[in-house]
């Protein structure tokens, strides 16, 4: 760390909290350049952001100060020093909505917890829109001052340009922009009144003391409604069941709906024209980041957002014409050259524990959280253990592979068990689930189950792109205990 910027934050804390830091630890960065900081005392903490964009972070600074006047829930403003462009803010800790979401997921489905989250967010969401932009001079930070028409093109030629022309998909570009105009026409009509947060996603909500609280809206200016309720609910990574969303549209339409007058059904009509531009928008930012600049969390994230594309362009009736850029989409979803990468950043997602065990000792507990797996009983088996030669062996030792071969069916039942198995690994890399257990048990956890454990986790590996691990239960135990 830069010594001046380390003595600049320490100064700026100590004038605020009236005593010296105790330790500064630098947090991780994200998408932005920007810099955080946790800094702690002997009785107050704080995280100190460092940018080296000073208009950015004038503009933070005042809108922080704005929405703290509007009660609106973002984080407190501590001290600032512009000059050399740091500022102090309250710690709200670390977990995101996002976060909260992963880690409650059952089988791809949010906890009841997660949606009471979900719809705190939007119905501050939908304060900080309609009365939030009360007496913000949003013209004095941002050029154009609302999301117009030029704004909506520069996403979709974002997308045209970093996204789009990467493929092999040969495409009318005249048509192509006939399109592009006609949807940027019809939703520049919409209401332009309100603030629009731009990048409203999960991973700029934090949970504290059992609320949710807004961080990096800088970018704001005015715009539409739905433009941000798009944002969190087609969320890429996310990846929300298209039931939940429209459970959470509707909520956000009842609690925005008593603070300003909305006409449900043209407003549902353009959510979805708007989710299609975001969708658009958010691959153009996949292609730049993810596939040119090849960082990793947004390539990883390419598949979310393209079967939103797939699923916006099967099911919704949009009320303009758009069919050259649904035709176009449908190629980009099916388009062979993005198959590997979709199916590879999917498969990576995805963790298949393989263990073997003894029944004596029980079967193995998930750790996982996912409730538990495929669980095959290797007792059957001509066991190798009976023999004075191979007790002290495990299903490693060539001798004991050599009696399987021999002396035993076990090739045969794994054959059999890779049937099952690849067809459930092949689904949840489908679903974009995150854990698969298989367990293999025995008499003694030493043969049989060891030697199955060995060989499926060597097909898994050689099969498919995701993580596997293994663990030989009674085996580590015994290594444990000598």
């Amino acid at each position: 760390m830069d010594t001046k910027l380390q003595q600049q934050i320490s100064a700026l804390f100590e004038s605020w909290a009236k005593e010296p830091i105790q330790s500064m630890q630098i947090l991780p960065q994200s998408g932005s350049d920007r810099q955080y900081f946790r800094l702690k005392g002997a009785q107050k903490t704080a995280l100190a952001a460092f940018n080296a964009n000073f208009g950015e972070n004038k503009t933070f600074v005042d809108y922080t100060k704005h929405f703290l006047e509007m009660g609106i829930r973002v984080p407190q403003l501590y001290a600032q020093n512009l000059e050399n462009n740091i500022y102090l803010l309250q710690d709200l800790g670390d977990q995101t909505l996002l976060q909260h979401l992963e880690i409650e997921r059952k089988d791809g489905i949010p906890s009841d917890s997660t949606i009471s989250y979900y719809k705190k967010a939007l119905s501050a969401l939908a304060k900080m829109q309609i009365k939030g932009i009360q007496n913000l001079p949003v013209e004095v930070y941002h050029t154009p001052v609302s999301f117009n028409e030029q704004a909506m093109l520069w996403d979709l030629n974002y997308f045209k340009y970093c996204f789009l022309k990467t493929t092999k998909i040969e495409f009318d570009e005249y048509a192509l922009e006939q399109d592009f105009q006609r949807l940027t026409n019809h939703l520049a009509q919409e209401s332009q009144a309100f603030f629009m947060f731009r990048d409203f996603q999960a991973r700029n909500i934090m949970l504290h003391d059992q609320t949710v609280y807004f961080i990096d809206y800088q970018g704001g200016k005015k715009g539409p409604l739905q433009y941000d309720v798009v944002s969190l609910l087609f969320q890429a990574k996310a990846n929300l069941p298209n039931k939940l969303r429209q459970e959470l549209l509707d909520y956000y339409i009842q609690e925005a709906s008593k603070l300003t007058s909305i006409d449900t059904q043209k407003f549902k009509g353009n959510f979805y024209l708007f989710a299609l531009l975001r969708t658009l928008q958010v691959l153009g930012a996949y292609g730049f980041k993810g596939l040119y600049q090849q960082k990793e969390h947004f390539i990883a994230s390419i598949p979310f957002a393209l079967a939103n594309l797939d699923w916006l362009i099967e099911n919704i009736r949009f009320p303009i014409d758009l069919s050259y850029l649904k035709e176009v989409s449908k190629q980009l979803v099916t388009q062979h050259s993005l198959r590997p990468i979709i199916a590879k950043q999917k498969a990576e997602q995805l963790t298949v524990q393989v263990k073997s065990f003894s029944y004596k000792r029980g079967i193995p507990k998930d750790d996982s959280g996912n409730g538990g797996g495929f669980v095959f009983d290797c007792r059957f088996i001509h066991n190798p253990g009976r023999y004075q030669p191979y007790k002290k062996l495990t299903g490693r030792d060539q001798a004991v592979i050599d009696f399987f071969e021999k002396e035993s069916t076990i090739h045969d039942f794994i054959e059999q068990v890779k049937g099952i198995i690849d067809e459930a690994v092949e689904n949840y890399i489908k679903r974009g689930f995150a854990n698969l257990c298989i367990n293999f048990g025995c008499t003694g956890g030493q043969h049989r189950s060891v030697f199955s454990a060995d060989s499926i986790a060597k097909h898994l590996k050689e099969k498919y792109p995701i993580k596997v691990v293994l663990h030989h239960r009674e085996q580590e135990r015994k290594n444990w205990q000598n």
